[in-house]
């Protein structure tokens, strides 16, 4: 599928962003795990979030179809291998809470993914479910993997990743004793707080690590996920680049370990306002306004805010072409392995577009106001560098032709539907 977009006048009007791709994950395997059915209400209709519950399906959960796009999930009565691989697509959120979840059952299931997924690591999650008594074979999909008793272990991860961290936190909820697992960095919370909502009582040490004790137990529950802060992220930073811009986001997650990118906006100087905020599941919600404002200062991401803007890097790295200085960015070399090296992938889709782009083993530096081109852009098989590419032809001198566009539909499947209903031609 390739996209042909061109440049817009203007973006005007207000949108609900998809459902948080992230909790919608977390609700069906808690779901899956809960003694009594659930009922989850918007959760987000995508490939990758698709490829979880199939996964449950075929393991002996039970699905249900509601009105309002609502599902409710009946668990397992009994638990099962799966006759088949469980495909989880180009999902790694997918494959990686999958493995802890079957590693601490008695099942012999095989995970295997597309050519994107099979390129990613998974020794990082193998690892440490191996040192608690999971067998493991394979270090990239597809793994196969023998789930039985464990035991908890107290784990150092290397790398700062909610992916991680949650494969071993669902696996410590069987094992025996206590899991701890601790990060070099704070990364994303949405496993503790929905353990922590469903009454699991998550155990803290003074050196940040986190921790459950095996045999927790909870009850079905009823929840309404809130829009994705990572797909709205498209939208907040098309709203800074493009003159008279006026937009608004309504109900979207803003939880503080993946607010990173409003903070690097609030250092920008853009016209960000918060309108209201609630909460669902213990996760904050809010409304935001953003505005279009010239002049906009380069930014200087690194450090602890990694983690908390990791998928967002894309899509900034376009505002930076248009920001009055040297953005940079470092300690983000976990992008290089994800759907794409998004490091590479940002810096080739920029410089086509006549960025001025230098590239880090660890990150960028992006120098601006540039006037952008239009191109032929190959998103790589990568969502998030062909959003941000579509985001990119909004201020583009002419059009822009983007290669690969079908890959949207693994988290924003009527992006472009939502581009052509808010841009003012």
């Amino acid at each position: 599928m390739e996209w042909v977009l061109r440049p817009a006048q203007g973006l005007r009007g207000e949108f609900i962003p998809p459902a948080d791709k992230s909790i919608t994950h977390r609700a069906y395997l808690f779901a899956a795990a809960a003694r009594t059915p659930s009922e989850i209400e918007n959760p987000l209709q995508s490939h990758d979030c698709e490829a979880t519950l199939n996964a449950l399906i075929q393991m002996g959960a039970e699905v249900r179809r509601l009105s309002g796009a609502a599902i409710a999930l009946y668990p397992p009565t009994e638990w099962h291998s799966p006759a088949g691989s469980l495909d989880c697509g180009n999902s790694g959120t997918t494959m990686r809470l999958l493995m802890g979840m079957i590693a601490s059952r008695p099942l012999v299931a095989e995970l295997q993914g597309d050519a994107s997924l099979s390129r990613r690591p998974m020794e990082r999650v193998a690892s440490p479910l191996r040192q608690m008594g999971a067998t493991i074979e394979g270090s990239q999909a597809p793994l196969r993997i023998r789930g039985g008793e464990l035991e908890g272990i107290d784990f150092v991860s290397p790398v700062a990743s909610a992916q991680v961290k949650s494969a071993v936190l669902l696996a410590g909820l069987r094992a025996r004793g206590t899991t701890w697992v601790r990060e070099p960095e704070l990364s994303r919370d949405h496993t503790e707080r929905f353990l922590s909502g469903l009454g699991v009582d998550m155990l803290r040490r003074p050196d940040g690590a986190i921790g459950v004790e095996g045999g927790a137990e909870w009850e079905g529950f009823r929840i309404r996920v809130p829009g994705d802060l990572s797909s709205a992220a498209f939208w907040i930073v098309a709203a800074c680049l493009v003159p008279g811009a006026d937009l608004v986001v309504r109900g979207v997650g803003v939880n503080p370990t993946r607010t990173g990118l409003l903070k690097v906006l609030t250092q920008m100087g853009a016209d960000l306002e918060v309108l209201s905020e609630s909460s669902a599941q213990g996760e904050p919600v809010a409304d935001l306004r953003i505005r279009f404002r010239s002049g906009l200062r380069p930014f200087k991401i690194e450090g602890e805010i990694v983690p908390q803007l990791i998928d967002e890097v894309p899509v900034l790295s376009v505002l930076a072409t248009q920001a009055e200085g040297t953005s940079t960015l470092r300690d983000a070399a976990e992008l290089r392995v994800k759907e794409s090296d998004r490091i590479a992938s940002t810096a080739e889709m920029l410089r086509k577009m006549g960025a001025q782009v230098e590239v880090h083993p660890d990150g960028l530096d992006i120098h601006g106001p540039v006037q952008l081109g239009g191109t032929r852009v190959d998103c790589n098989l990568d969502h998030r560098i062909a959003m941000a590419a579509a985001v990119a032809s909004l201020i583009a001198a002419d059009e822009t032709r983007i290669a690969g566009a079908e890959a949207v539909l693994t988290s924003y499947p009527h992006f472009l539907d939502e581009l052509n209903r808010l841009r003012v031609d």
